[in-house]
């Protein structure tokens, strides 16, 4: 069964169907809880809520003209919600660094210097500042579209060249069987093990693996950054790791506490 709704939660849906949640105690103020619905970020603005802590300064950034108010307006369009929820979650952890470095500038003033500055202070990691700087590049393009500025200052501007590497190291039948010598069948760490082994899932998906995904001895469910829907076999070996294991209430991998 679904879980009840925490209190004084109010479910909105705005324009193009975006939904929208705010927290209001009684005839209190309506509160923003911003995130994915269940997500890190949205549990933490719940609590702050639920304890009655109010942000004041970004209140102050989130102003009109700023560029904490224009993430906001973007995360409130039709172009934020086409994106998968995997590409939003890390968008929204870059955006709140964002906000608190600067939220409160005016973002028309914000040019091509600033965008290139940006990714050389980020260059020494360079999958974080082409991150930064695709997140930026979508957040002007959709301000450009909507006529809020009137060019885009991350045009032309390059990504960062990534070095060249051998990738992840992949492991062997040798290193699986010390892992596998080292958390026997049982334990949490064994069971992340199986999991990945045995469905193939990215990390998302295998994070987020439930046993209300699986039904007859097959997993199903919708791919966290595709929206693929999938099907794949619960193999006898990965059947007898899950039952011998303790597992979460909608995840089977979970924090010791559950």
């Amino acid at each position: 069964m679904p879980r009840p709704r925490p209190p004084y939660l109010l479910r909105v849906t705005a324009r193009h169907g975006v939904v929208v949640w705010y927290f209001r105690r009684g005839d209190g103020p309506r509160i923003r809880i911003r995130g994915d619905y269940g997500s890190p970020e949205f549990i933490a603005a719940y609590q702050a809520a639920m304890a009655g802590v109010v942000n004041e300064p970004e209140k102050a950034k989130d102003a009109p003209e700023t560029l904490a108010w224009l993430i906001a307006r973007y995360r409130d369009s039709s172009a934020w919600t086409r994106l998968s929820r995997a590409t939003r979650r890390q968008r929204e952890n870059i955006f709140r660094h964002v906000i608190e470095s600067a939220g409160s500038f005016p973002f028309a003033k914000i040019d091509r210097a600033a965008i290139v500055d940006g990714r050389e202070r980020r260059k020494e990691r360079a999958s974080a500042a082409n991150n930064w700087l695709n997140a930026m590049r979508q957040l002007f393009r959709w301000a450009l579209d909507s006529g809020l500025v009137a060019s885009d200052p991350t045009q032309g501007v390059a990504g960062v060249a990534r070095p060249r590497t051998g990738g992840f190291h992949q492991w062997t039948e040798e290193e699986i069987a010390a892992f596998e010598a080292r958390w026997p069948i049982g334990t949490r760490e064994r069971l992340a093990l199986a999991v990945l082994l045995f469905t193939g899932l990215r990390r998302g998906d295998a994070a987020r693996l439930g046993r209300q995904h699986i039904r007859g001895g097959i997993i199903s469910l919708r791919t966290e950054k595709t929206g693929t829907a999938i099907t794949i076999p619960v193999l006898p070996a990965l059947h007898e790791i899950i039952d011998a294991t303790k597992t979460g209430d909608l995840a089977l991998i979970a924090k010791q506490g559950g």
